[in-house]
């Protein structure tokens, strides 16, 4: 064992030897450190190993040494025979060297120059290049400013912006570019407010210009209208398209996508005429340009809201109305050409600006004025009172809706307003015809129009259609016509009305059927209201006495017979068949009938009145012993009054004459009665009672005498019965008769009351105390006063019997 022990140590000591030989002296730390942890003594027998290892390279290196020593010998000899000529050499090297050093000190010199020449010229390189990129900055910035100065703030931006993206980057290093980019948001925001300044300008130019626009557009929405209204009339047919508004110098047509085509198809002749357009009277192009360049700035936004807040703000000025607009039709005039003008302007910043405003926006001003233009028109035209200035109003109001309807615009509420209007037209038209109504009445002198040639016959037949074949038949002049000079004057001016009615109704793109609907009413308007009110007016007034109140009556008989051809004369007008369904119908003939009823009436009345005067002239002696054997003289005039009012009368129509002489002889006959039964008179004698017996024989024989033709019999006389047969008993005296016989159909005196009998039977009955009536017969005959006194009784007691 101990031997294996040593076998592997030697050979443990080997393979160190020959790493230590092997490997790098930095290396040999961890092997020497082996050879100590291996076993105790063992770097003993491993220095041992070691220095037989000397020894052995020992011999080695000088067995090579003796191998090598002679060729050592001689390389030193060589070496030393060498080291002269190196002496030698070195002398010439070393000169040499000084003389090279010495030419080449001004080559150096030179060498130095021209690399310092080199340098300056890859400077200059440098710096050209760099003002190569500069240059066009500077170009760009001054051109900007030039831009700035002749006001091209557009193309100033473009400007910019090309000199942020595109120049700057290219030498931002330089201080002078760091303050061009600090310069322009400063440039930027100098044009924003130069901008919004020349839009405050562009605002107030179009607010006064407005008025002008506006005239020019419905100029020539006039004229387009007249034109197609003439075209219609070649081709005969309808169309009607947007009215034409230059724009641009050349007409336009707006198409449903906003875009606007050239009209060149006029020819020389027109190119010559000049027509003004919106440019030639507002300058847009500050708002393009300040659109353009709030667009570029990024702040377009704020424009619009800026640009629409003010429009709105415009619009509401330009809606409010002049206090005194209504007095002049310039006054609605200037009113609607300035309306027409700020929708003329947005319709065309709608077209020619992209966004800046929308067709909502202009949707929403258009109804907010239209709410506003519909309130003042409806304020201000309800304080005209002339039709004329209405109807100047309802044709400025036409070429208003047609304007603004060509644009684009809804104006059917402005269609629906002038109906409003129409009616406010026929109120005034009502008004100035009522005058016209009554100057004529008030210039009528009531009588037969007297015709003494045949020119003047035709004239007024001309003037109203009057047909008389007895009248025609006669062949010698003068005539008479029986209407007085008013019925012609009448029906020319209720033709009139219905032409001035008509005015109205044009341009309103209402059907025939419409119209003559509208006529037919309003002249139904005139004849119901204005003409009858006038006529019930007339035949109240106290001047018209019972001559006018006949002649009215034949008038009113003629106008009511002239209304079929007022009818036609409407159908004439407006093409439209009477017997077309929901046709309405004048209303003259009821108009005409109860004007002459009224008339009438008041015949009677007046009849009566005038009765009445001459019966308060009465002056009867109630006393008288015995009358003077002829009737009264109030009587006798108040007869031949009757008799001459009657013969006038002869010309009315109908029963009207008849109707008037009963109810003139009933009412005599009553205020005769009235008259002997009033309170106040308390005595009658017998002889007041024979003389009034003898005017009632008079107002009898009147009756009699037929003062009006068409009674039958003694209808008339009827009218005095009651106070005949009342006379007849006091004069006969025949109360035994009266007694016997009341109540029987077939009694004499079966009209008198025994009331009235015992009232003017009790007016005779007491002389005693007031008169001497009975004086003579209560010396002649007491029997009879007894007799008076049963009759009373027996009166009383039939009264009393009535009454119960």
């Amino acid at each position: 064992m101990a031997e294996n022990e040593t076998l592997e140590c030697i050979t443990e000591h080997e393979r160190i030897l020959q790493e230590i030989e092997s490997t790098d002296t930095a290396c040999v730390g961890p092997t020497l450190r082996s050879i100590y942890d291996d076993q105790p003594n063992a770097h003993k027998r491993f220095m041992e190993k070691l220095d037989a290892r000397i020894r052995n390279h020992d011999r080695e290196i000088e067995k090579m040494c003796n191998f090598h020593h002679q060729g050592f010998v001689d390389a030193i000899t060589e070496l030393l025979k060498v080291r002269t000529d190196a002496e030698k050499l070195m002398g010439q090297v070393t000169d040499t060297n000084r003389r090279l050093q010495e030419a080449g000190r001004e080559v150096t010199a030179q060498t130095e120059e021209v690399i310092r020449c080199r340098i300056q010229q890859r400077n200059m390189a440098t710096t050209v290049e760099k003002l190569q990129l500069c240059i066009p900055v500077l170009e760009m910035y001054s051109k900007l400013k030039e831009q700035l100065e002749s006001r091209r703030y557009y193309a100033a931006l473009k400007t910019m912006e090309q000199l942020e993206k595109i120049y700057i980057p290219r030498v931002s290093q330089y201080r002078f570019c760091q303050i061009m980019a600090e310069n322009l948001p400063r440039l930027r925001e100098e044009i924003k407010e130069i901008s919004m300044s020349d839009l405050k300008d562009f605002l107030e130019s179009i607010r006064k210009h407005s008025d002008k626009v506006g005239e020019t557009a419905m100029r020539q929405a006039q004229q387009h209208r007249t034109f197609n209204s003439a075209v219609v009339k070649q081709v005969g047919v309808g169309h009607y398209t947007k009215p034409v508004y230059s724009l641009n110098g050349r007409t336009h047509t707006h198409t449903p996508n906003g875009l606007l085509i050239d009209d060149d198809t006029g020819d020389e002749e027109e190119a010559d005429e000049e027509v003004l357009t919106a440019q030639d009277l507002v300058d847009f192009s500050p708002v393009y340009r300040c659109l353009h360049i709030y667009t570029v700035l990024g702040d377009r936004e704020t424009f619009e809201n800026y640009y629409r807040k003010q429009r709105k703000k415009q619009a509401r000025l330009v809606l409010q109305p002049q206090a005194n607009m209504h007095e002049t039709v310039e006054g609605y005039r200037r009113y609607f050409n300035q309306i027409v003008g700020f929708f003329v302007v947005e319709d065309h910043i709608l077209h020619a600006t992209w966004g800046l405003v929308t067709r909502a926006f202009t949707d929403e001003l258009w109804n907010m004025a239209l709410s506003k233009i519909i309130a003042v028109l409806r304020t201000h035209s309800s304080y005209c009172d002339d039709p004329d200035l209405v109807l100047e109003l309802k044709n400025l109001m036409v070429i208003f809706a047609d304007t603004l309807q060509g644009y684009g615009f809804p104006v059917n509420r402005l269609f629906d307003l002038l109906f409003e209007v129409r009616d406010q037209y026929n109120e005034t038209l009502l008004k100035k015809w009522a005058l016209v109504f009554r100057e004529i009445f008030e210039l009528d002198n009531y009588s037969p129009i007297p015709v003494d040639t045949e020119e003047e016959y035709k004239l007024v037949v001309s003037r109203f259609p009057f047909h008389d074949a007895e009248i025609e038949k006669q062949q010698d002049f003068p005539k008479k016509l029986p209407m007085s000079q008013s019925v012609p004057q009448i029906y020319t001016q209720v033709k009139e009305f219905i032409y001035a009615s008509l005015k109205f109704s044009e341009s309103l793109h209402r059907s025939s059927t419409e119209i003559d609907d509208m006529l037919r009413k309003s002249t139904n308007l005139l004849l119901t209201r204005t003409l009858s009110s006038c006529l019930q007016n007339l035949i109240k007034k106290p001047h018209i006495g019972l001559t006018e109140l006949v002649q009215i009556i034949i008038n009113t008989t003629h106008l009511e017979q002239a209304c079929r051809y007022l009818e036609e004369f409407i159908t004439n007008i407006t093409n439209v068949s009477p017997e077309t369904v929901h046709t309405t119908r004048l209303y003259g003939l009821s108009t005409f009938k109860d004007a002459r009823h009224a008339a009438e009436g008041e015949i009677y009345t007046k009849l009566n009145q005038k009765i009445d005067e001459f019966i308060q002239l009465a002056d009867y002696e109630w006393g008288m012993a015995e009358s003077d054997g002829r009737a009264s003289g109030y009587l006798m005039d108040l007869i031949n009054f009757l008799r001459s009012t009657f013969q006038v009368f002869t010309h009315l129509p109908g029963k009207v004459a008849q109707t008037a002489c009963m109810s003139a002889c009933k009412h005599l006959s009553t205020s005769l009665m009235q008259m002997l039964l009033d309170t106040e008179l308390k005595q009658i004698s017998m002889g007041a009672i024979q003389q009034f017996n003898l005017d009632v024989i008079q107002c009898e024989l009147f009756a009699s005498s037929e003062p009006v033709p068409g009674f039958q019999g003694d209808t008339l006389q009827l009218a005095f019965i009651d106070l005949r047969q009342l006379l007849d008993l006091f004069m006969v005296w025949d109360w035994s008769t009266y007694l016997a016989d009341y109540g029987q159909p077939t009694s004499k005196y079966l009209r008198v009351n025994p009331a009235t009998a015992l009232a003017l039977l009790e007016k005779m009955k007491d002389t005693s105390k007031k008169n001497n009536i009975f004086s003579q017969f209560r010396k002649n005959d007491r029997d009879k006063q007894k007799l008076i006194e049963t009759v009373v009784k027996q009166l009383r007691s039939l009264v009393n019997g009535m009454s119960s």
